[in-house]
């Protein structure tokens, strides 16, 4: 598959990639053998993962639409990984043709592929960026062009602090972004939780260090600290299926469920 369509000569198909294994989990065909078969195992593990992978991209749907009814029509998405079906411009701009997406994402060939899909959407950009390094994103022309940072937005950091270790400083990096937009604009997370599920978390935490793509899960509290500087709209942090659902969420979904999510408003 190496340098064949949309992937770029330089992609190693021999590593695995958080993007590719998320498109994977949803159903999507933009993966390599490396990333089937790490999800392979993590699934062996816990068979339930591609169902919550799956709720947290409902989550986000649902997210992007309250935002949009708060009048918010600008959205910086950091993490974005591969788009597939429900992305968040296709959300945004269903409802209004007029609403601006900034996608950026680590994964060159996450990059590559949104490029195609957002090919003649001039209110749509994707940029290559590290999450970790917030001024090279803020600051990025391309960027400026698009987003106006004087008027709110929302920011969703949907799926990507997990892979962010302690030492660099998450809380500080939210606070970062929250101090550079503008009051009124929304920040939207999700993040794998440490205290849904331990002995599959655990188990889950080593198969990603043994990748080479670790993960570091935390407690509800921890994740509730992201929106310090934020006030959390109804219901708060909770496993994404509850964030206000669009219908009645089913009763097992505390066998299985992992990942909270959350949106809170800059005041």
């Amino acid at each position: 598959m190496k340098g064949s369509g949309w992937i770029p000569q330089e992609i190693d198909p021999t590593k695995p990639s958080v993007a590719r294994i998320y498109d994977y989990y949803l159903g999507g065909s933009h993966n390599f053998d490396i990333d089937r078969e790490q999800t392979r195992q993590a699934i062996a593990q816990w068979p339930e993962l591609p169902k919550i992978m799956r709720a947290n991209r409902a989550f986000v749907q649902r997210a992007v639409r309250f935002c949009l009814t708060k009048g918010v029509r600008q959205f910086l998405d950091i993490g974005s990984g591969i788009p597939t079906v429900g992305n968040v411009h296709e959300v945004a701009q269903k409802a209004d043709p007029m609403s601006r997406v900034a996608y950026v994402d680590i994964d060159p060939v996450a990059v590559a592929h949104s490029r195609t899909i957002l090919h003649g959407n001039e209110r749509a950009v994707v940029l290559q960026a590290d999450v970790r390094h917030p001024d090279r994103i803020l600051n990025n022309p391309r960027l400026q062009r698009l987003i106006n940072f004087d008027q709110p937005l929302a920011l969703l950091l949907t799926g990507i602090l997990l892979f962010v270790p302690d030492e660099d400083n998450p809380h500080g990096l939210v606070a970062h972004y929250l101090d550079a937009i503008a009051s009124g604009s929304y920040l939207v997370i999700v993040h794998g939780g440490s205290d849904a599920q331990p002995e599959r978390e655990t188990a889950h935490t080593a198969l990603y260090q043994r990748s080479g793509t670790p993960i570091w899960l935390r407690t509800r509290n921890q994740i509730t600290a992201f929106f310090n500087g934020a006030e959390l709209v109804e219901p708060g942090l909770v496993f994404t299926p509850f964030w206000r659902p669009d219908s009645p969420v089913a009763s097992d979904v505390h066998t299985w469920v992992h990942s909270y999510g959350g949106v809170g408003r800059k005041p």
